[in-house]
């Protein structure tokens, strides 16, 4: 709708004429509606969300007699987007992958039938039912190639290979194509983004003319020096030189903190100073995080400081759904008269514990005036449940008992509390069998939430905070610092811009380059150049020495994307004592790293990462490969090192240049093939 208000507003009445301006999605779907019995579907299909495709996942994976605690169908749920991203449909997966116990190919075919029954389908299908289509008559496709003679694509460095191979086939008769896109704002590969396709455009469309946008109407020229100077360090782009008519501004500002405390104190400090003194808006602010669990220290001192902010594009940190999970748990070994938190978790993870179970719970509880905690004991007590949720409900109530006796001995602190009821109630195995993003995500915002217990002297204070920070929700106040992740700042501009966290393993972050190696890295450099590139006059970037993360104090080297920035571009606002402190560590660690990349290993494993469609898991390799203890391997990242531990798919190695990491053997190069 933004498309055709900005198109109207050039073009005026002529825009009326234009009927085919929408996303991919929404042009798919009138495409799949006018043709929909070529891929065995009524006109009038339903397109089904998220809950209604995991429901009916949920189906396909009872109905095979897989244990959906080890195979959840969100997991199932995210490989099939996968390969749909992908163009792939079931009869194009390999045979030989292994997901799912080999069975996810199956596993999607089954699916598939189950939409063509309901006449349904997903948002995968869309895009890649219209390519099924006109891949298979010609004519209709010559028929699409006089209705579209010209094509327009925006933001063409985030999309996929299905979109790509569907804009391949719309373009080929007319050869009318132009797409605009910035390849150095292409960060969602963790979406099936393809930056091959914006890369190889002059090759796909022999002749094609190149035209670059390179005047900037938004930052200062000190900001867009920083910003392209860090980007050089990129190999795979098309390269470009911004400049601006813009005053020259201020220096990008760097500052190195002793700890994580401090760097949120000073970010709040300086926000005041900025606001009181410079005639700046809060609403004109914004704070971008590399990941969600960076939000929570910032929410807090915010909130205690009395500064008004807004989570953009995001969920505050205490209305996460794992976080509310989590502080019910708590609440309700607190006291447990709190009913409402018991009600929350009591079949979290599931216990079988349906909704007339749970009716019948309150039944009791109201006629007998007693709390569902209670209630639930008398239900037992009585043997008023089916056998199976007897035992359920039984072995819950055991472990409640002894959270509760733990949480109130003296020898047993709050922090430790949480971290056994988390790993005792099977919540972590639950996000951790998803293996999806989305619950790497929630597990570190737990890890996070467990950090900031030990802030208060005991449970009942925390929760006691919970509740204000809860409280203090509504605010219909526009003026507001916006926090946010750096993914959702994209298209966003303010006038002043923090970035936190700028230290190795945080950003550029640890799983990224596990999983991707220099594809990964060079992704991570491109969220920098988006992060800074927020800024129109100002941009602070910083750094702690040390960081109580996840439930431990960490010490860390400052990012090497700091050092990357040209220095006639920032001005050092780091005290002298911590200017050099790890000046040397880090100039090792990024020394070794970057002779891991130079390997004959690294080489040739580079040689095997295309632009081909691959399924599901980030990339890695469907061929199965055969390991000993013993055998010495290479890593993308780690180097070379010798297998300790071997179990399933996972390998305990002993690095020779880095600690002793548990990596995914997908991920290993036996030396011998090297």
């Amino acid at each position: 709708n933004e498309m055709k208000f900005r198109i109207e507003e050039h073009i005026g009445s002529l825009s009326e004429g234009l009927k085919w301006i929408g996303t991919f999605h929404s042009i798919c779907v009138k495409i799949l509606r006018r043709h929909a019995e070529k891929v065995q579907l009524n006109s009038n299909f339903t397109i089904i969300n998220t809950d209604d495709q995991i429901r009916l996942l949920r189906q396909v994976i009872k109905l095979e007699s897989i244990d959906e605690k080890k195979w959840p169908p969100r997991l199932l749920a995210y490989i099939i987007d996968q390969w749909k991203n992908k163009a792939l449909t079931y009869q194009n997966v390999p045979e030989d992958d292994l997901q799912f116990d080999g069975k996810a190919k199956k596993l999607y075919e089954i699916y598939q039938s189950r939409l063509r029954t309901l006449n349904a389908v997903d948002f995968g299908d869309l895009i890649l039912h219209v390519i099924e289509i006109l891949k298979a008559d010609n004519a209709l496709l010559l028929n699409y190639h006089n209705l579209f003679k010209y094509i327009l694509v925006d933001e063409y460095q985030d999309t996929n290979m299905a979109q790509y191979l569907l804009l391949r086939l719309l373009a080929q008769g007319n050869k009318n194509i132009c797409c605009v896109g910035d390849d150095d704002q292409s960060i969602y590969g963790w979406r099936g983004a393809e930056i091959g396709n914006i890369l190889k455009f002059d090759k796909d469309f022999p002749g094609a003319t190149v035209i670059r946008l390179e005047q900037n109407y938004r930052s200062t020229s000190n900001i867009l020096g920083a910003a392209s100077g860090l980007i050089e360090s990129n190999q795979g782009r098309l390269g470009k030189t911004l400049w601006t008519d813009s005053n020259v501004g201020d220096k990008v500002k760097l500052i190195k903190h002793i700890d994580g405390k401090d760097e949120v104190s000073w970010i709040c400090d300086d926000i005041h100073n900025q606001v009181r003194s410079e005639n700046l808006k809060f609403s004109e602010i914004a704070i971008l995080f590399r990941a969600t669990w960076q939000f929570r220290d910032f929410e807090d001192l915010l909130l205690r400081r009395d500064i008004p902010h807004i989570i953009i594009g995001g969920t505050r940190f205490f209305d996460r759904q794992e976080i509310k999970d989590a502080v019910a748990y708590l609440r309700i070994i607190n006291s447990d008269t709190d009913s409402l938190a018991l009600e929350r978790i009591i079949n979290v993870p599931k216990r079988g514990i349906g909704e007339k179970s749970l009716q019948q719970l309150h039944n009791i509880a109201r006629e007998n005036n007693f709390s569902l905690l209670d209630a639930t004991r008398y239900a037992l007590k009585s043997n008023l449940l089916s056998k199976k949720i007897q035992e359920n409900l039984g072995r819950f109530l055991d472990m409640l008992e002894i959270w509760r006796d733990v949480g109130f001995s003296s020898d047993k602190n709050h922090v430790d509390l949480v971290e056994q009821v988390l790993d005792e109630s099977g919540y972590t195995d639950m996000l951790q069998n998803e293996q999806t993003p989305e619950s790497e995500g929630r597990l570190e915002n737990l890890k996070e939430l467990v950090s900031s217990l030990s802030d208060f002297s005991d449970l009942q204070s925390f929760l006691d905070h919970v509740s204000l920070v809860m409280e203090n929700q509504v605010d219909r106040n526009p003026d507001k610092i916006s926090l946010m992740t750096l993914h959702a700042s994209k298209g966003l501009e303010f006038k002043q811009i923090y970035l936190p966290g700028w230290e190795e393993e945080t950003f550029p972050n640890k799983k990224s380059l596990d999983d991707n190696g220099q594809i990964g890295l060079e992704e991570e450099r491109r969220l920098a150049y988006v992060g800074i590139t927020r800024a129109k006059l100002a941009c602070t970037i910083s750094s702690a020495e040390s960081r109580y993360k996840f439930g431990d104090f960490n010490f860390n080297l400052e990012s090497r994307f700091i050092k990357e920035i040209p220095k006639q571009f920032v001005e050092d606002l780091t005290p002298s004592g911590l200017q050099s402190s790890n000046a040397i560590s880090q100039s090792t660690f990024l020394e070794q790293e970057s002779s891991f990349y130079r390997s004959p290993g690294w080489s040739r494993l580079q040689s095997n990462l295309t632009n081909n469609p691959s399924p599901f898991f980030n990339n890695s390799p469907h061929v199965t490969k055969t390991f000993s203890i013993g055998d010495r391997v290479f890593h993308e990242k780690f180097g070379y090192g010798i297998i300790s531990e071997l179990e399933n798919d996972k390998a305990l190695v002993d690095f020779e240049k880095a600690d002793r990491k548990n990596i995914k053997t997908a991920f290993l190069t036996n030396e011998k093939e090297l």
